[in-house]
């Protein structure tokens, strides 16, 4: 028999002079002259208990020793709460339990920190006691929508005609870009299995065996600094199509998307989500990843700025850098304001930063005297600035202004609240370059080195690595990247291609992926695929800062976890079993 009839977020009013059976966490007790009232709470809702002296003296006495939360056992009668006592914030609120039975299930020490204070509490301390954490109400609703959106996705593919396939944990090591967390074998000494970053080979693997339509909940795992939206092991939507293009799978997204966002959030977005090239892209918004939520963009005032008397202007253009700029409409910002926007723009490796009032039908401020009249106006002109407005100028090297500009433009949308709450706004930036420079100079993949060339650049892959055009795609939203998908190499020489331009000889190639690269060799269909980062999509339709804040047992900023403390020490003994010695730091 269970032990309750009904959990602290279901009865009504109609359920009055009902005979209940409640079980949850208690609340402070509270004395009301002498008739004293706890808050019952479990993760459905919460219900106040009443007990009344006159009925039960001894069972008054017993409550006054329960400490807050504790959990217990109450057994009673629904009554309606007295007019004024009624609380219209819960759904609870039209009713009470009397009290006729009090068990105390288990006992709870002093908490080591107040639910209703854990906000303004330090992380570690909330991460250490996560179990206390846990049965807030902000936190259950976040995890009780995760769950909602998974089923989503798992119905929607399953009607797709996807089969749900597992891929290994234990895996070989392969270079994808971050550091692989790595696991000794004891059978095999001195060998490594590698957790994975993505089951990238493993879905193209499927394709190649059959299995035209495969989908995962998948668990990945990379060793790399951490951010507010990056934990050492996530969770990502992996899906892959055999026999279909890049549209296919962009039509396949959009349509989920759009049920999802309709069904756990009752949002309508409208599909087909705008698109827009990687180089627009960056010219535009200055990052691979645009929050399109207000308008301001950025524009290239290169030539207008070269005709200036400025030396800033002339020697980069002269040098073939650039002036880019962004104009806000309807601002005028304070001096120190603009110091602060220079701060910024310089922390992202820009020299400085040149501003412009419009007023007065023309263009003021301290660099204006070095433009002429006719070039005020045609700045005035690239941006239809009106009186009020204020134009901002970076001069630099190509990378340097598009990203100091991008990440200015969302220092102010921030500042200015132009990102309305509750806006969502979807769209895909396509075909970025196959390869790019690393921060060594080493040619790398801009995604990974399974995206295919585009068609007419595979010659190129030998001759200009750097401007074969690759077949990938990612989906965005309101800034922030949810996911990369690509059409696959299905041919063994265009992968081999691709390797050796990384730099990987036929050896090495052969060493490190050589089950795959002969996998190709038998007939792999033409095949396409995405991921989406599930805890970064959840956080996003929960409008949350940190990814932690969607993942029942996060790790902290600096990848551990203080609720189990780990990483920890190993035992000398497991250590000997597998063959490894560690050595101490000096």
């Amino acid at each position: 028999m269970p032990l309750r009839t009904h959990t602290c977020g279901e009865l009504r009013k109609k359920d009055e002079n009902s005979c209940v059976t409640l079980c949850g966490w208690a609340a402070n007790v509270r004395d009301h002259g002498g008739v004293l009232f706890t808050d019952l709470r479990d993760r459905y809702g919460q219900t106040q208990i009443r007990f009344n002296p006159k009925s039960n003296s001894a069972l008054c006495e017993k409550v006054r020793s329960v400490t807050p939360e504790s959990a217990i056992l109450v057994t009673g009668a629904v009554h309606p709460r007295p007019a004024g006592a009624v609380n219209p914030e819960l759904p609870t609120g039209e009713i009470e339990v009397e009290a006729q039975t009090l068990e105390v299930l288990s006992v709870s020490e002093a908490l080591p920190f107040e639910l209703s204070e854990a906000d303004s509490v330090d992380l570690n301390k909330r991460l250490k006691y996560r179990y206390i954490d846990l049965r807030r109400q902000e936190v259950q609703k976040n995890l009780v929508f995760r769950h909602r959106v998974i089923k989503e996705i798992r119905d929607y593919f399953d009607e797709q005609g996807f089969i749900e396939i597992e891929t290994p944990h234990l895996t070989k090591s392969t270079p994808e870009g971050a550091r692989d967390y790595l696991v000794p074998s004891r059978t095999y000494p001195g060998k490594f299995f590698a957790l994975p970053q993505s089951p990238q080979m493993f879905k193209q693997i499927l394709m190649i065996g059959g299995i035209d339509k495969y989908f995962q909940i998948a668990r990945c795992f990379r060793d790399e600094d951490l951010r507010a939206d990056r934990q050492p092991e996530f969770t990502q939507l992996d899906c892959e199509m055999s026999f279909v293009t890049e549209e296919d799978i962009i039509n396949l997204v959009e349509s989920f998307l759009v049920r999802v966002m309709r069904s756990c959030l009752s949002v309508d977005v409208r599909a087909p989500f705008p698109r827009i090239s990687y180089r627009d892209s960056l010219l535009r918004f200055g990052t691979d990843k645009p929050d399109t939520r207000f308008a301001i963009e950025i524009q290239d005032v290169t030539e207008v700025c070269s005709r200036s008397e400025s030396d800033i202007f002339k020697t980069t253009a002269s040098s073939g850098g650039v002036v880019r700029a962004i104009c806000v409409k309807n601002a005028q910002f304070s001096r120190k304001e603009i110091d602060s926007f220079t701060d910024l723009v310089k922390y992202f490796g820009a020299k400085g930063l040149v501003s412009f009032k419009c007023e007065k039908s023309t263009i003021t401020g301290g660099s204006a005297k070095f433009f002429s009249a006719a070039d005020l106006v045609a700045l005035r002109d690239k941006f239809s600035a009106s009186d009020g407005d204020t134009i901002l100028l970076v001069a630099d090297k190509e990378k340097v202004s598009a990203t100091a500009l991008g990440q200015l433009r969302l220092e102010i949308g921030k500042k200015l609240s132009l990102c309305k709450a509750g806006t969502y706004n979807y769209l895909w930036v396509v075909h970025p370059p196959l390869f790019e420079l690393d921060e060594n100079g080493n040619l790398a993949p801009t995604h990974h080195p399974f995206t295919a060339p585009a068609k007419d650049d595979i010659p190129l892959i030998k001759k200009d690595p750097l401007s074969v055009r690759s077949l990938a795609y990612d989906i965005v939203l309101n800034g922030t990247e949810l996911g990369s998908g690509s059409v696959r190499i299905h041919s063994a020489e265009v992968q081999e291609a691709v390797f050796f331009a990384l730099g990987l000889s036929p050896e090495r190639a052969k060493k490190r992926f050589g089950f795959f690269i002969d996998a190709l060799k038998y007939g792999t269909p033409p095949h396409a695929g995405i991921a989406l980062g599930l805890d970064r999509f959840i956080a996003q339709l929960l409008g949350v800062e940190s990814i932690r804040d969607v993942i029942a047992f996060p790790k902290t900023t600096s990848a551990s976890c203080p609720l189990t403390d780990s990483p920890s020490d190993i035992d000398p003994q497991q250590l000997a079993e597998l063959g490894l010695v560690v050595k101490e730091e000096k």
